[in-house]
């Protein structure tokens, strides 16, 4: 029997997708190994967000080279849509599958046995208008559901669109469909996940809203979680139903990206700085408890020490969580990579360190909230030194004593204190 593995750069997403693959070689025979295992085949699907993914790729590459020098290497995702002939330049690369071909993967692996130098299938993206749904299984105890793919918004930041094509999406009815798939294997809690999950409908002409209560009333799952929704598309209608729903998780996840008008007009988004407070502000009223996090972009072209130093008092201000914070670094193909004004990589990083404190700050403060409290944990299956983490409802990760009893199973405990590291401790 042949050996795959499979490797994960990027989004949630991703996973999602690499975990469907992943599925493919098992139903054609393979046995899924480890990566360290020296497989036959690897699979690795790449993401081409910032400069530091591309990186990423070639250096795991090398890795599935030193584990099997022979091994078949076959590279999918955003970076084998975007610089196809880039990544077949990499030593040890066999095959390389744009959007429209990573899902007839199979296909191709005969080829490769014949082919004396690496096979790059990779079409317009433009080609790439249809929708194969995704879950992510056995990776972890979460399943990542993909809901959605693609976008229409065109930030001048980003090479998405230009790596997954248009918005589009499954109807509602096989989304559900899906979803109950999953429920039947045993899944406490599912993210939905997607590129724009907001946008949901306009390939069929439905709404998000409508997808929530539908999966709201699928028998098995326990949580339903939002992985990320634009700020525009987060309505007063859905911030009501997660208030009144047994299972939506009282999380959101907020792309602000700036916390300057100016900014944020250069980059083309969707709304003003005002949508975004008004999001935070009707979330507290409605939610109190809700955990709410947001991403943001530093050094994006033409940020001046003004613009990010309004950013920071807003998000200093403001009432939300957590931070993802970004370095911005020029993607090809992007207006932003031609715009002037380019703030010097050391300043970046200056500005990059700075929110990531303030992050870390929000974090601590919002987790110290629920000290002494009882909380409903779903624990991880994935371990390490002896220890396990879960998340509550709200999105508090939690570290205990490994126990194999409560993989998978929501166990009420006590919250104690952070730890400093991004945990919550606990006792039984």
């Amino acid at each position: 029997m042949k050996t795959a593995a499979f490797y994960t750069l990027g989004c949630k997403l991703n996973f999602a997708e690499t975990s469907t693959v992943a599925r493919q070689f098992m139903d054609a025979g393979f046995q899924k190994v480890n990566f360290e295992e020296g497989a036959d085949v690897y699979v690795i699907n790449t993401c081409s967000v910032t400069d530091a993914a591309d990186r990423k790729c070639k250096k795991v590459v090398s890795e599935a080279k030193r584990f099997n020098p022979q091994a078949c290497i076959i590279i999918i995702g955003c970076y084998a849509q975007l610089k196809p002939e880039e990544i077949a330049s990499i030593y040890g690369v066999d095959l390389v599958l744009g959007a429209r071909e990573k899902f007839n993967i199979l296909e191709f692996l005969p080829l490769i046995e014949q082919a004396e130098s690496p096979i790059i299938a990779q079409h317009k993206i433009k080609e790439a208008n249809f929708f194969i749904p995704s879950y992510s299984l056995g990776d972890r105890t979460r399943t990542f559901l993909k809901v959605q793919d693609g976008c229409d918004y065109f930030c001048t930041f980003c090479t998405i669109p230009l790596a997954r094509g248009r918005s589009r999406n499954d109807s509602i009815e096989k989304t559900t469909a899906v979803a109950n798939e999953v429920a039947q294997k045993g899944v406490k809690e599912i993210v939905l996940t997607g590129v724009n999950i907001g946008d949901f409908g306009q390939s069929t002409g439905e709404s998000f809203i409508d997808l929530l209560r539908a999966l709201d009333n699928v028998q098995g799952i326990e949580r339903i979680r939002i992985s990320s929704i634009e700020p525009n598309l987060l309505t007063d209608e859905i911030i009501a139903f997660v208030s009144e729903s047994q299972h939506i998780a009282p999380h959101f996840h907020i792309p602000l990206q700036s916390g300057s008008n100016e900014v944020l007009s250069h980059m083309k988004r969707k709304y003003k700085r005002d949508i975004f407070e008004s999001r935070i502000q009707l979330i507290r009223q409605v939610i109190p408890h809700a955990c709410i996090g947001a991403d943001v972009i530093v050094g994006f072209p033409g940020e001046t020490t003004a613009y990010f130093e309004e950013t920071y008092r807003f998000l200093n201000e403001s009432e939300i969580n957590y931070l993802h914070v970004f370095t911005y670094s020029e993607r090809a193909n992007t207006p932003a990579s031609r715009m002037d004004n380019k703030i010097p990589y050391n300043e970046r990083k200056k500005r990059t360190n700075m929110l990531r404190i303030l992050g870390e700050k929000k974090r601590n403060l919002f987790y110290s909230m629920f000290a002494y409290t009882r909380q409903q944990v779903l624990f991880e299956a994935e371990h390490e030194d002896e220890f396990m983490t879960g998340f509550t409802p709200n999105y508090i990760k939690v570290i205990a004593p490994y126990n194999p009893l409560w993989v998978n199973e929501l166990i009420e405990i006590t919250l104690t204190t952070p730890n400093g590291k991004g945990y919550m401790q606990c006792i039984d």
